[in-house]
């Protein structure tokens, strides 16, 4: 394996032994192999470690030790990896289909190693079957305004150069992925988006899901601190106007 691969593959897992066996084969199944592939794992009691310690890939590795959370366990993954682009695909999500991280080199190169590559995200359910498109669409030209707005990219699908990103904030328990990827984008010079092109089946359900108002309350703050409280404020009111229209 390269010293310096292209991408860094971090799953966190936790509990997962169900789940995180169609992720390892949506890794495996990739037809660039310039990656590395490094598990998390939060001291899974479940038999998890095991299971990923016996679908052999020279490109993964496995840590299993107690974490303080997702965000920890992410951050122990920035830490343990040496690959330029930072993916992150959590036990239970997968990519699309076997040339996504092509697709994403491609582009890479193409575009001399911009910031940030993104795509778009459909929702599966604990089977692995299609729900539907992500409610949030990627646009079409991303820039620092466009996450105002709302996490307009799913995190999974947020492709970031290591140079221009951090760690996850951990005083954040349910959003320090929306702050990460503001902090990325507020650091990125050129994105790249491939509009047209699915990277990522998202499981449904996931943390911020279950937590949905605790998160939509940190996101809150997080959008006050980078965008100002006054305009967050007035856009929120917007998009309450927009969802009682709906209803």
């Amino acid at each position: 394996m390269n010293s310096e691969p292209l991408f860094s593959i971090i799953t966190v897992t936790y509990n997962a032994r169900n789940l995180v066996g169609r992720t390892l084969e949506s890794v495996d199944a990739q037809t660039c192999t310039d990656y590395e592939h490094l598990v998390v794992d939060g001291a899974s009691t479940d038999g998890t470690a095991d299971l990923v310690r016996s679908i052999d890939n020279p490109r993964r590795r496995i840590v299993s030790e107690p974490d303080k959370g997702i965000y920890d366990a992410m951050n122990k993954g920035i830490y343990a990896t040496f690959g330029k682009y930072l993916i992150f695909l959590n036990a239970g999500d997968k990519f699309h289909d076997p040339g996504v991280l092509e697709r994403i080199a491609k582009a890479i190169r193409e575009a001399d190693e911009p910031g940030i590559v993104y795509g778009q995200t459909n929702i599966v359910d604990d089977s692995g079957a299609f729900i539907s498109p992500r409610h949030l669409t990627a646009p079409e030209k991303l820039t620092l305004r466009s996450f105002a707005s709302g996490m307009l990219v799913c995190h999974q699908a947020f492709v970031a150069h290591r140079k221009i990103t951090g760690f996850y904030n951990l005083g954040y328990r349910f959003s320090a992925d929306y702050e990460w990827c503001v902090r990325c984008l507020q650091h990125s010079r050129r994105n790249v988006g491939l509009t047209d092109d699915v990277f990522i089946d998202y499981l449904a359900g996931g943390m911020t899901d279950r937590n949905h108002r605790a998160s939509l309350r940190e996101r809150f703050r997080i959008m006050c601190y980078y965008y100002g409280t006054l305009p967050t404020v007035i856009r929120h009111i917007g998009f309450l106007f927009r969802h009682l229209r709906r209803r």
